[in-house]
């Protein structure tokens, strides 16, 4: 359930809210006069959304490329890695 709290708890009661942000890894809810304002989240829980955000795009790039004929083959991947790196084939 969403955790909704007043722009006053701000300045009153950041460490609790704090706390619980890092406690639950959930954001908190900040309204001002009575509507929605604000979404606060702990650094590590806004890395972590950041990082699986920019997954799903890189895995929608990689896929539209698939589709549009942007793509090799693994073998030819992995053979130019092997040339560049100067393995030998087994």
């Amino acid at each position: 359930m969403a955790t909704i709290r007043p722009s006053s708890d701000l300045r009153n009661k950041y460490n609790e809210i704090s706390e619980f942000c890092h406690t639950y890894q959930e954001p908190v809810f900040i309204t001002k006069n009575g509507k929605g304002d604000l979404v606060i989240l702990s650094n590590a829980e806004y890395e972590r959304l950041s990082g699986k955000h920019e997954l799903h795009r890189l895995l929608d790039e990689g896929l539209s490329d698939l589709k549009t004929g942007k793509s090799r083959s693994a073998g030819d991947v992995f053979a130019d890695i092997e040339r560049k790196f100067g393995f030998e084939e087994v």
